[in-house]
């Protein structure tokens, strides 16, 4: 699961400049460049996501058909067959750059939090829509089953997609199996605050 990730709060982080950049000219009249947040993203805030076409203002969660809460996460083994997923996952497919990605482990009642990313900016796969009477498209975050090494934290990761197929991942279309073998799964990890 990925109920949360890390975006620079400055542009001259390494990797962020130029998308920030795009974002800023594209949306530079739009009312929802200053809703933009950075640092600890949590679900339903507007965040910049690349797509096929150019870097773009979302609204992390797509809404849910009884209206309880959005839906910030879908799994990759079966988001191509759920009817909520399948149109998005054949033709709006985006990235998410981040820092890293927070997960919690939990011991009984104790949580731990954990920051979990490469040591340069990571690229999670998603998935956006179109909804009615939305300004913003919305996303959601592919997971995938937890590497081994990050099992014993949570038993679910963001598909992080590596450099050699993310042009592919957002003009072509790349089954499940495909993206989860490229999936990135050297990540480190430690307590975050």
């Amino acid at each position: 699961m990925c109920g949360r990730f890390y975006i620079p709060p400055d542009d001259d982080e390494s990797g962020f400049e130029a998308i920030m950049e795009q974002v800023k000219r594209l949306f530079r009249d739009s009312p929802e460049l200053g809703e933009m947040k950075r640092g600890e993203i949590f679900p339903t805030e507007i965040v910049p996501v690349i797509t096929d076409k150019a870097p773009a203002l979302m609204k992390w969660g797509f809404s849910r058909y009884d209206g309880k809460g959005p839906i910030i996460n879908a799994r990759l083994e079966t988001a191509v067959e759920k009817p909520t997923f399948k149109k998005a996952y054949a033709s709006r497919r985006c990235l998410i750059p981040a820092s890293h990605y927070y997960e919690w482990r939990k011991d009984g009642a104790l949580k731990t939090k954990y920051a979990i990313g490469t040591g340069a900016p990571i690229y999670m796969a998603g998935l956006y829509a179109l909804e009615k009477d939305a300004p913003l498209p919305l996303f959601v975050i592919l997971t995938r089953p937890a590497a081994p090494a990050l099992s014993f934290i949570h038993d679910r990761m963001p598909v992080i997609v590596p450099e050699h197929i993310r042009q592919k991942w957002l003009t072509e279309p790349v089954g499940a199996n495909e993206l989860l073998s490229a999936s990135e799964e050297q990540l480190e990890y430690k307590e975050a605050i």
